[in-house]
């Protein structure tokens, strides 16, 4: 360690306390009653303050570089910015002798010789607490926590940041020990706080912050003035009474003196992280200096000693990493390492280490010699049974017992020396003079052999493995590589700063210098790659090199000598090389290179490292057929060339040698078609056809079908083509083949259509069927995958393909449960058998699940359906009579739909009057058959509970008796019975409100009527309401003979205009009954006005007599009077006649139900259709 004075300064006053700001660019001194700061860069005074108007004893900075503070006799602290500017001030009872702020919370602690002061920024107040003894230093710990306070009777106290003591220590020198100077160690590592207190009782000694002393006081000899560690704790540097100031190791030991001064030392500090050194004396000196701590170490092959933290040594093993560390305790001045040795100089003596085993692994040093002797000298070496000591000319070989068995005085200075092995206590060493001599020394032979003498002063030498050559590198930066026998200068580098030979390798060695590693094998030019450091030992591929303070093993791949041998095809020489340490790329290069140029025996070993069996086995053949006289050179290169995949190269070998043959099997079987086309030069078109074949053939055996697709193709072979791609579903080239081929090759078309199916890509499919103009197959292709609205789109344009779409259509519908649209797609389908059983069952479903309204719904499209059939003449009887049987099956359900809502639900949504009504309506229809589902019981308990409660009480009567005749469930037996009994009650007649009226013979109907729904005096059936039940004031009339429906239509739309009279119609109300007749007046057409007659109707007549119309009534009739069901073929149109015009009546166009118009709008406002047939309101078609 050495210490350079950077810059000095003198000031007239003490300098009592010094402080540098953390970023280590400035200084503050405390000198006189000023502050001075100072440029530490070079020692310029930027400033100096005044503030202070006595003796400033202290000086402080925060961590965070914001504020600095200072102490003074004049009792004050003053607090400055980083910008030199006074910002606070505040007092104390005494003077300042010692400031310092928390390293976290930068909360400042000042004391004087009575109390302590605490202030930090976001206080205004100064909190202050009394000391029993004058404080003469103090010291926060790192996490800011406690706060060390040394007094002049000898105590330490440890505080908290409120200032309450928690640690008291006492020196043993009490009051005749003041602790002068204490700190804490900054270092993170350290596990526990660390506090070192110096004393005038001359003592350091360490606690921890329990108080617990750490070791024993060292005695130092001199009074301690000041403390201070370095940055990262490893270092303290002390100053006081012995004018100088010490550095000691963190743990007390001391390695030497920074710098004498001519007055005692008040104050000393390190500029932080960094090795710089300020001191500050009694006569006003400041110093700063630098600390330069020099490496001490040493090496042998893989194995590194060197000194850590002065006292320590540390041998690292450079293969394995290992590390061991050997703690001395004292300053380590010199390290020496061979083999299992390691002698390590200290101050007063020279240990000898030996390693516990001969193990080359083990890293266990033990002390085997300890020469208790103080020497002086510039190098140390160790041998196996001596130790060599060298100091400028003169080397001295001790053994280890320290006894001196000889000396060697040399011409010049020793400047390199170095063991080169040899037997143990016959070692010999290499030395390297300041003249340019270089000697090799046996330590057993007095005599040195002088090997050469060269102009230029010697800084580095290796010998060669074999101890044939000689590299020295001198001061010129020049290394010089010498044959040591005949003294001969081989060759020379510039740029060379040390130099290593390989251990494994007599032709190369590596130099360092300029930042770069030079790599030299034999004479070669020198590969250069970049490198930072000194070359210290190049072992295999391994190279070891120091770098500042840290050594490392570099791992250089021999790669560049390598190909440098090869270059030259000395192929033995670069396998030497690769043996050290190349890349499995390098070495397969080397094999190649060997076997190329036909040096088998060296491709055979590098092959071997790789591991390539392949290129052995070529190897082996070739050996073998050498064996058995082959000869052919051109011949054995042909096969390393198809070997390496240089196929043309080989083809022309065999070709030279006479083995076309050879050319041709060896093309074929890498399905190298194209190239053995070329090498034949074939021009036949059947011949390379052939080839191709073949060649798709056997990428298709061997599972490459992507390859044997393209040859087929290229070769015309469509289908094996097409059906490899379908196999592997590749629909891009199922694509491309189809839209290349013409539309007359059918078959391959066909196939790439059946694999897009399959492939689930019925796109491509339907493009390839319309491409070849197979509509069959588009529309079955169209029904397979469901894409209806193509396959109905083709249905248009195609009528005769319309069965194969609907069809299917059907059965998918039916299949999806959606049996109506697929009813009506049998429909559409002209298959009236399936359309018919379709609803059949549909309605059957609907009956079994109580689904009146449905059932009522399907059967009239049933009945529409039979309509439909009956146009063929075959089957018209069978079908009208179905349809009407339906028609009547539908009114039914219709009706009986609100009966069971009414019975089964808890609330009625219909009037009394609509389920009276439909209860009769149900009665009278149900005079033989019972259609399945429709409850009569239902029916009457109906019709018994709705005539009670409007007066029919006749009716309700008779309703109940039949009910006791039927199977009463037991839900409505008690209300039943209990109805029974209360009817008893009422009067035995009907309500002649609810009486029916005939509209054309004006006669009252009963309620009961055995005919069924027609007047029981003119036969005339009734018109009910679709809704209500009500008979509407509707009159059925027929045409007469001869007159068509158009012609009855165009009769009534005419109008003629009639003879004004004062009375058209006459109304007489008598006995409860209304009779229409006309005036007397009447003109010609009135009177063969069938409904304006005056008809006479015996009462219980059987025969009906309908309505029958001529031309003139017909044309005497008005538009809006008449209401026309307007049936297709092969039914005739029905003809009725309002005989009350303003009462309105609607008629659905689809279903021809009556409705009072003011109900049928009501109704498709709520279901948004008609409640019958279903039909949209927004559906234009009747």
């Amino acid at each position: 360690m050495r210490a350079v004075l950077t810059w000095r300064d003198k000031v007239e006053q003490c300098v009592y306390d010094l402080a540098f700001k953390p970023d280590g660019t400035q200084l503050i001194v405390a000198a006189g009653n000023r502050l001075l700061v100072y440029d530490t860069s070079d020692g310029t005074l930027l400033q100096p303050l005044k503030g202070h108007k006595d003796t400033v004893y202290c000086v402080a900075y925060a961590k965070d570089g914001k504020r600095f503070a200072s102490g003074s006799a004049d009792k004050s602290v003053i607090i400055w910015t980083s910008k030199l500017e006074g910002i606070l001030k505040y007092t104390h009872n005494d003077s300042i002798q010692c400031v310092s702020y928390n390293p976290i919370t930068h909360q400042l602690a000042s004391c004087s010789s009575s109390d302590i002061g605490l202030w930090s920024p976001e206080q205004k107040s100064v909190s202050k607490h009394k000391s029993s003894s004058k404080i003469t230093c103090c010291s926060w710990t790192n996490d800011g926590q406690y706060l060390a306070l040394g007094m002049f009777n000898g105590v330490v106290s440890i505080r908290n940041k409120n200032g309450e003591e928690k640690v008291k220590i006492e020196r043993p020198g009490g009051s005749l020990s003041p602790i002068w100077s204490i700190s804490w160690n900054p270092s993170r590592e350290e596990r526990n706080d660390i506090l070192a207190v110096a004393d005038w009782g001359q003592k350091l000694s360490f606690y921890q912050l329990s108080g617990k002393q750490i070791g024993k006081d060292h005695s130092l000899n001199f009074d301690p003035c000041c403390i201070s560690y370095f940055t990262k704790g490893e270092y303290i540097l002390l100053g006081g009474s012995d004018k100088q100031v010490s550095l000691f190791t963190k743990d007390g030991v001391r390695l030497g003196a920074v710098g004498e001064q001519t007055s005692w030392v008040w104050t000393c500090k390190v500029k932080p992280d960094s090795n710089y050194v300020v001191v500050g004396c009694q006569d006003g000196t400041i110093s700063f200096y630098q600390l330069i701590f020099s490496t001490v170490h040493g090496l042998y092959k893989d194995r590194y000693a060197y000194r850590d933290s002065m006292t320590d040594v540390i041998v690292q093993h450079l293969i394995t990493e290992q590390k061991v560390r050997i703690k001395c305790k004292e300053l380590v001045k010199k390290i020496a390492i061979y083999k299992n040795r390691l002698a390590i100089q200290l101050p007063e003596k020279i240990l000898i280490y030996e390693l516990y085993s001969e193990d080359s692994l083990d890293m266990r040093y033990r002390v085997k010699e300890k020469i208790a002797r103080k020497f002086e000298c510039n190098l140390l070496v160790v041998c196996a049974d001596h130790i060599i000591l060298c100091q400028e000319r003169r080397l001295q070989c001790l053994s280890f017992s320290g006894v001196k068995e000889r000396e060697w005085q040399m011409e010049s200075l020793i400047r390199y020396i170095k063991v080169i092995g040899g037997p143990p206590g016959r070692e010999g060493l290499l030395v390297g003079l300041k003249n340019g001599q270089i000697l090799k020394i046996f330590v057993d032979n007095l005599f040195a052999i002088v090997l050469l003498k060269q102009a230029t002063a010697v800084r580095c030498l290796d010998m060669s493995a074999s101890r044939n050559k000689l590299a020295v590198v001198d001061e010129n930066d020049m290394c010089l590589v010498y044959d040591i026998h005949t003294k001969e200068l081989l060759f020379q580098e510039p740029n060379a700063n040390s130099v290593a030979w390989n251990t494994q390798c007599e032709d190369m060695l590596c130099f360092s210098g300029g930042g770069y590693l030079n790599i030299k094998a034999s004479t070669f030019p020198v590969h250069q790659q970049k490198l930072q450091g000194f070359v210290v030992g190049y072992n295999g591929s391994k190279i070891f090199c120091l770098h500042v303070f840290s050594m490392s093993a570099v791992e250089v791949p021999q790669s560049a000598p390598m190909y440098q041998y090869l270059d030259r095809k000395m192929f033995r020489e670069a396998y030497q090389i690769a043996c050290l340490g190349v890349t499995d790329a390098d070495w397969r290069e080397l094999a190649m290179e060997a076997l190329e140029g036909l040096e088998f025996e060296t491709a055979k070993k590098a092959f071997t490292r790789v591991q390539d069996l392949r290129y052995l086995e070529l190897i082996n053949s070739i050996e073998e057929r050498k064996k058995r006289g082959e000869t052919n050179n051109d011949l054995f290169l042909a096969d390393v060339f198809s070997y390496q995949g240089k196929f043309h190269e080989a083809a022309k070998l065999y070709k030279r040698s006479g083995h076309e043959n050879l050319a041709l099997d060896m093309y074929t079987e890498l399905r190298m078609f194209e190239y053995a086309k070329d090498f034949l030069g074939s021009e036949d078109p059947k011949e390379t056809k052939m080839l191709i074949t073949k060649q798709a053939d056997w990428a298709r055996n061997i599972n490459e079908p992507k390859a044997a697709v393209e040859m087929y193709i290229s070769a015309g072979e469509h289908c094996k083509a097409i059906e490899i791609s379908g196999e592997h579903g590749w629909v891009d080239m199922l694509i491309d083949i189809a839209r290349k081929l013409d539309k007359a090759e059918r078959e391959p078309l066909l196939m790439c259509a059946h694999f897009f199916k399959k492939l689930d890509n019925p796109g491509y499919a339907a493009e390839t069927y319309l491409k070849i103009g197979d509509l069959k197959s588009l529309v079955q292709l169209h029904v397979e995958t469901q894409r209806w609205d193509e396959a109905f789109a083709l249905g248009e344009k195609h009528p005769e393909f319309k069965d194969d779409i609907y069809v299917p259509y059907a059965q998918w519908l039916a299949e999806n449960d959606r049996f109506e649209e697929a009813q009506k797609a049998f429909h559409k389908a002209g298959r009236q058998g399936e359309a018919v059983r379709v609803l059949e069952q549909l309605t059957h479903n609907a009956v079994v699940e109580s689904r009146f309204s449905d059932a009522a719904y399907y059967y009239w499209m049933l009945s529409m359906q039979c309509l439909d059939i009956a146009q063929d003449p075959a089957q018209k009887e069978v079908m009208l009579s179905k349809f009407h049987h339906f028609q009547h099956l539908a009114e039914l359900y219709h009706g009986y739909h609100v009966i069971h809502r009414y019975v089964e639900e808890p609330f009625s949504f219909h009037l009394p009057e609509t389920l009276f009504n439909i209860s009769r309506f149900l009665l009278h229809s149900l005079t033989k058959d019972t259609p399945l589902g429709i409850s009569k019981v239902n029916t009457l308990f109906t019709l018994a509970k709705q005539s009670k409660a409007l007066g029919a009480y006749k009716l309700a009567r008779h309703a109940y008796d039949k009910l006791q005749g039927l199977q009463i469930p037991a839900r409505f037996q008690k209300s039943i019975e209990l109805g029974s009994l209360t009817i008893r009650s009422k009067p035995f007649h009907d309500s002649e409100e609810l009486v029916p009226l005939c509209y054309r013979c004006s006669t009252n109907n009963p309620l009961l009527n055995n005919l069924g729904n027609v007047c029981i005096n003119c036969r005339q059936p009734f018109v009910f309401s679709a809704s209500s039940y009500e008979v509407l004031h509707l009159v059925e009339f027929y045409l007469e003979e001869g007159i068509t429906d158009e012609e009855a239509v165009s009769l009534i739309d005419l109008e003629a205009p009639r003879l004004k009279r004062e009375n058209k119609w006459q109304e007489i109300t008598s006995n409860n009954a209304q009779t229409l007749r006309l005036d007397e007046s009447m003109d010609s057409v009135g009177d063969d006005d069938p409904f304006t007659a005056k008809l006479s109707f015996e009462q219980g007549g059987s025969e009906f007599v309908p309505v029958v119309v001529s031309r003139s009534v017909l044309r005497s009739m008005s538009r809006r009077d008449v209401l026309i069901k307007r049936w297709p073929p092969p039914l005739r149109w029905q003809y009725f006649r309002s005989l009350l015009p303003d009462a309105s009546i609607t008629m659905c166009p689809s279903c021809f139900q009556m409705f009072h118009s003011e109900d049928y709008e009501l109704l498709l406002l709520q279901h948004t259709c008609c409640p019958y047939c279903r039909r949209r309101m927004d559906d234009p078609s009747p």
